[in-house]
């Protein structure tokens, strides 16, 4: 079976005092059989292959192998190649709104939150803060520095129920164009 590309998204890794040097990230990848695989910047972003098709049973993997080695739990979200090229594309807010925001990130979450979650997070909805709802990911538009915004990571995994991790859309399209669809 031919190769798969993924990139994890890593929670916790470099943040809080947790220092995560990325050789010794891309080693732990490596052990676990993974081939090409690189990180991209120092925020938890692996990119790997693999011909293994389960996403959630490698993550679950990943992430118990993650704890063992780090010694803390690290939350693990998998994209193909694929997925990462539909949400870099997908244009949650209108062009002119994003130009004009401080700030522009996508939370990625296990699974696609519930109509309950998505209340609760559109609940969130200030005048500095806006949001979107796509699949997995939740979109975060912040109209002023993110200092001035009461959001944070807590507040979104408290109201959708999960875990999540945080990126900025430059980062995310980045890693788009450097790792086009296999």
């Amino acid at each position: 079976m031919d190769p798969k590309r993924y990139i994890a998204f890593l929670r916790a890794v470099n943040v809080g005092g947790r220092v995560v040097k990325m050789e010794a990230l891309r080693a732990i990848f490596v052990a676990l059989g993974f081939s090409n695989v690189e990180t991209f910047i120092a925020s938890g972003n692996v990119i790997f292959e693999t011909a293994e098709r389960d996403a959630s049973a490698l993550e679950a993997r990943i992430a118990k192998e993650l704890k063992g080695e780090l010694g803390y739990e690290v939350a693990v979200f998998l994209r193909t190649d694929a997925e990462l090229s539909a949400l870099a594309k997908y244009q949650p807010f209108d062009k002119p709104v994003v130009e004009r925001a401080a700030a522009f990130n996508v939370a990625f979450l296990a699974a696609p939150p519930g109509d309950a979650a998505k209340k609760r997070l559109m609940a969130l909805k200030t005048e500095i803060d806006d949001f979107r709802v796509h699949g997995r990911e939740v979109y975060w538009l912040c109209r002023e520095k993110q200092s001035k915004s009461t959001f944070s990571n807590a507040a979104l995994e408290k109201a959708s129920g999960m875990q999540s991790t945080l990126r900025g859309m430059n980062t995310v399209k980045k890693l788009a164009e450097k790792y086009p669809v296999m």
